[in-house]
């Protein structure tokens, strides 16, 4: 029986390989087509143009209709709609924002057969009540509004059965067809995302781990002003009980209509909430798409959803603010100095220290000003500029080294840049790391 049928992940384990499999034998078809028209006359960026065009629309398609890895891989690159140009992306925002947000249902049935699994024959006994439709839905699991045996309203996040195996799956093929998402973005190397996806597997499938690292975060924004972390009720491996907290939708939903107040507003708080919990929390929240910010009617924004943290114990390592000091004060030689000590370029590479602070500017240009307006035009000309041929562009990136205990920092401060240019979010971003970054304004730990 397939997975349709049992109303587990879409398509049997074949059917969905071959979804997937069928992305590069499409895309081989539109190279030769564009070959084609370019011998027919048809101007080279006319080509391809149409041949991107193409492209997003059988990659959007396929992950769209897939759960797993397929899916979760669809949300780590919504993130960075932002930066792909406007006339390819526009017809895909509104798929790309869905796939932030939901995906299809697992029918009653098969509820009941996890939850029996995970809690014993009589599980219903721990609700008050339990509603059977689903609220939400995304890569792995769903969640179920329900009142707790106590009164207390919760969310139940259950893991799709098979989920283990279709995300692996999925992760190993979509590993095979990386060059093909190069085709959106020229230059945009989707490899790692993809490796560090693979990596994190494990954690995100075990909802224990990610039921000690929600505790973690709620007893440290316990009672805070500005954010809500639900408290954790219960959970096994592949069911998790939390808090409900009440909201009208995510962040995605302000990117889509939200008025500029309110998105300088929670772009503000996204900032803080990313950046401040290593200090707090010592942990770094490490899955930024918009679907885990939920803005509250009080105006406090709920976050959720800790199956990917990093482990920051004390905060962010201090040299990483003294490096954005530097960088900011235009200061070259020390910034290549400081990134070859951190192994983020490797000892016998050679590359000139103007060439690695042009390389670096995103990640610094927004806190040499006051106050920074972030863009999907700002973004496209950033990654524009670090994708080009020149010097400042590819001849550098091929020679940064991504060292792994950076990746999920990494993956973080890209994925909250794409998210407030998303936004189109003014933010006091130079003050935000005054205040949450060590190192970036004491120039004693140089």
């Amino acid at each position: 029986m397939s997975d349709d049928r049992k109303g587990g992940l879409p398509g049997s384990a074949f059917g969905r390989t071959a979804r997937l499999a069928a992305l590069p034998v499409g895309y081989a078809g539109r190279a030769t087509l564009g070959v084609g028209r370019r011998i027919a006359g048809r101007p080279a960026d006319a080509v391809l143009a149409e041949v991107q065009r193409r492209t997003a629309d059988q990659i959007f398609s396929v992950l769209g209709q897939l759960k797993g890895g397929a899916m979760k891989f669809g949300q780590a690159m919504s993130i960075f709609e932002a930066a792909l140009p406007e006339e390819l992306i526009g017809p895909y925002r509104e798929s790309l924002t869905k796939l932030q947000d939901a995906a299809p249902a697992m029918p009653v049935a098969l509820v009941d057969q996890v939850m029996r699994g995970e809690f014993g024959d009589f599980w219903r006994e721990e609700f008050a009540e339990f509603e059977q439709t689903p609220v939400a839905a995304a890569s792995i699991g769903q969640v179920h509004r329900a009142v707790w045996k106590d009164g207390r309203p919760v969310a139940v996040k259950i893991q799709y059965p098979g989920a283990a195996k279709a995300l692996r799956a999925d992760l190993r093929q979509i590993g095979r067809l990386s060059r093909l998402f190069g085709v959106l973005a020229p230059g945009l190397d989707v490899k790692p995302l993809i490796a560090e996806l693979q990596a994190r597997v494990e954690e995100e499938l075990d909802y224990s781990l990610e039921a000690a690292a929600q505790a973690a975060f709620a007893e440290a924004y316990a009672g805070d002003p500005d954010y809500v972390v639900p408290q954790v009720v219960a959970h096994s491996e592949r069911a998790l009980v939390t808090e409900w907290i009440d909201s009208d939708g995510s962040l995605a939903g302000v990117i889509a209509d939200g008025s500029q107040a309110e998105r300088d507003r929670l772009g503000n708080l996204y900032a803080r909430f990313l950046l401040g919990s290593p200090r707090r929390a010592g942990l770094l929240h490490a899955d930024p798409h918009p679907g885990n910010f939920r803005p509250l009617a009080d105006g406090r924004l709920g976050i959720v959803d800790f199956g990917a943290v990093a482990r920051l114990d004390g905060g962010f390592p201090p040299v990483i603010g003294v490096l954005l000091r530097q960088a900011v004060a235009g200061d070259a030689e020390a910034v290549s100095a400081g990134l070859r000590a951190e192994g983020f370029i490797r000892p016998k590479v050679r590359v000139e220290a103007e060439a690695i602070s042009a390389y670096i500017a995103p990640f610094f240009e927004p806190a040499t000003l006051e106050s920074f307006t972030f863009s999907r035009a700002w973004l496209r000309d950033q990654l524009s500029r670090v994708t080009s041929p020149g010097v400042e562009g590819m001849g550098t990136a091929m020679k940064v080294n991504l060292p792994p205990e950076y990746l999920l920092i990494h993956r973080v401060w890209m994925g909250a840049i794409g998210v407030l240019s998303q936004l189109e979010a003014t933010a006091p971003f130079r003050r935000i790391l005054v205040e949450e970054l060590p190192g970036f304004a004491d120039e004693g730990q140089d």
